[in-house]
């Protein structure tokens, strides 16, 4: 199964705040918010949404395709991403600008402020998937994961008109969208990923009922951080799937994006929506338990075996057969 994830590649800027964010706002004053927070530790990471996903897909054995805009200063992150098995050949490299940059803050209790600067994001919009599909024979699904809102809604557009099944994951542009971007980015959409927030904010944006969201995708995948992942389908009762436990949380950073890997390479296997979430689980729990979004590492029987003590024996046998990690 080919896939393609198109969205935002970045250099991730992480700084970690020793109090509470709430503690420093003041009710009465957030009107004219005018605030410095005094970090103990700043690591500078490789991200961006698309990259991540791609670098999961890897990590677990699928070789998928990134799809995405970057400046000159690609070099080493291109050779990071060639080596943990992701197709960068369609990468398109500006001329102007550099690559995206994201900085984000968390406090000691897991809350984020962060800001993006876009770079040569903004490029992205010039991205054409047919050339794409040409390359590597064709397209299974491409996943529009955030990024220039352009690109984000010319991807789309171009998937409906060829026929090529797509996976809508708006998830932070959903803030900066109005109610008919929103709609003509979901609406067909063989797979929506969200979580909690921003499943409401797309129901208020679009005017959609949650009935009238499962009348216009397939399957509607909505994380729940601690509480796991459930599963929507037009007809059927949610499926819950419970999150894998997690030893230690480290950087929630990225945590979304290696359970999309997750889902999306079970899901190329062939194997059942409760499954795809399961393994989209664990590898989160990897992701939340290292400092970077691609700073986990992923070997095959420890995948296994941490997937059979969080769903099962039964689950770890219908991963097994196409589990390929770069570690045994």
């Amino acid at each position: 199964m080919r896939i393609a994830v198109t969205g935002s590649i970045a250099t991730d800027h992480l700084m970690t705040f020793p109090g509470r964010f709430t503690d420093q706002l003041l009710p009465d004053q957030l009107d004219r918010v005018s605030l410095s927070f005094l970090v103990d530790e700043l690591e500078i990471r490789r991200g961006g949404i698309a990259a991540n996903i791609c670098f999961g897909m890897g990590s677990l054995g699928h070789r998928s395709i990134l799809v995405g805009s970057v400046g000159d200063d690609f070099a080493d992150y291109r050779s990071w991403l060639d080596r943990h098995g992701v197709d960068t050949a369609s990468v398109h490299v500006s001329e102007l600008h550099h690559t995206a940059r994201f900085l984000c803050t968390t406090d000691q209790d897991q809350n984020q402020i962060a800001t993006f600067y876009a770079g040569a994001m903004s490029e992205a919009r010039s991205i054409e998937l047919q050339p794409v599909a040409d390359r590597v024979g064709g397209l299974d699904l491409v996943v529009i994961s955030p990024n220039d809102p352009e690109a984000m809604l010319r991807h789309t557009d171009e998937c409906r008109a060829r026929g090529i099944p797509f996976a809508a994951d708006p998830s932070q542009q959903l803030a900066r969208m109005d109610g008919a971007d929103v709609r003509r980015l979901i609406d067909g959409a063989a797979y929506l990923f969200s979580n909690e927030y921003e499943k409401a904010l797309a129901e208020e944006k679009t005017g959609w009922s949650e009935r009238e969201f499962l009348d216009r995708v397939g399957v509607r995948v909505t994380t729940l951080g601690p509480k796991g992942a459930i599963i929507d389908r037009k007809g059927e009762e949610g499926l819950h799937v419970p999150a894998a436990p997690v030893a230690k949380v480290v950087d929630p950073t990225g945590v979304g994006d290696a359970f999309r890997a997750g889902f999306l390479t079970a899901t190329a296997w062939g194997l059942p929506l409760e499954r795809a979430a399961q393994v989209g689980n664990v590898t989160a729990a990897y992701a939340l338990e290292a400092a970077g979004p691609q700073e986990y590492s992923l070997s095959t029987s420890a995948f296994l075996e941490r997937l059979a003590g969080s769903y099962g024996e039964a689950a770890a046998d219908d991963v097994r057969p196409h589990l390929t990690c770069p570690n045994p």
